[in-house]
């Protein structure tokens, strides 16, 4: 299974042209390294946009679903350093998707990351889910390496500010997830599997991107305390 874990967060964001070198020094000098350190955390990856918005993309794999919502996670959430409450007032745009990895198909991560953002229609999940699994083969497109289903949870999927009463009616999409060698590989999986009126019939397509990598981390990466 290419997805370490069963479960993933996900995060994107837009920032300022005039905070972006302060933005990009924090993820990179202490927030990716933060959250993987938490326990049940495996795995982060940084993106930054070759076509889609918003512009910067993160992916954080955990162990369990539940490790999302865990004491530990909650505790670093209620507590953020002065960097990170100083750098998060700051995004603009901003997706926060809790989820399970309900598909993941192929072997390794790659260069670039194909991005849909699906939402499901009421009933139609489990159709959904079936047709996707058959598209969701990499050995069908030169390029491909993996490819990814994650079903976000309502509940927990909403930005860590503002107003919970708010409604948030893309709590619960879907987002489709391909990993290539290259952005053309991409844009051709995307063109031919996941794009006109009939590519998604139990759903409405909200968006799509392609990102490329900037840098990722894993756990074993970080240095015994």
């Amino acid at each position: 299974m290419p997805l370490a874990g069963k479960a993933m967060l996900l995060t994107s964001m837009d920032i300022d042209p005039s905070d972006e070198a302060e933005f990009n020094r924090w993820y990179d000098r202490e927030h990716l390294e933060e959250r993987v350190a938490i326990d049940g955390f495996l795995e982060a990856r940084r993106y930054i946009a070759h076509k889609g918005n918003p512009k910067y993309l993160c992916l954080y794999s955990t162990a369990t679903f539940d490790v999302l919502d865990s004491p530990a996670y909650r505790t670093k959430l209620a507590n953020p350093t002065d960097w990170s409450t100083k750098t998060m007032a700051r995004f603009k745009n901003m997706i926060r998707a809790v989820g399970r990895i309900t598909i993941s198909r192929g072997q390794g991560r790659g260069a670039a990351l194909g991005v849909i953002r699906v939402r499901p229609s009421a009933g139609g999940e489990d159709k959904l889910r079936a047709t996707l699994r058959e598209r969701l083969d990499p050995e069908k497109s030169d390029g491909i390496i993996s490819m990814h289903l994650i079903e976000s949870d309502a509940a927990l999927s909403k930005p860590i500010a503002g107003d919970p009463s708010i409604p948030n009616p893309g709590a619960g999409d879907w987002f489709v997830l391909i990993d290539g060698t290259h952005v053309n590989a991409i844009s051709a999986a995307i063109a031919a599997r996941f794009t006109g009126p009939a590519a998604f019939e139990s759903a409405a397509r909200i968006s799509s991107g392609i990102y490329d990598l900037m840098w990722d981390l894993a756990k074993s990466d970080i240095p015994l305390s």
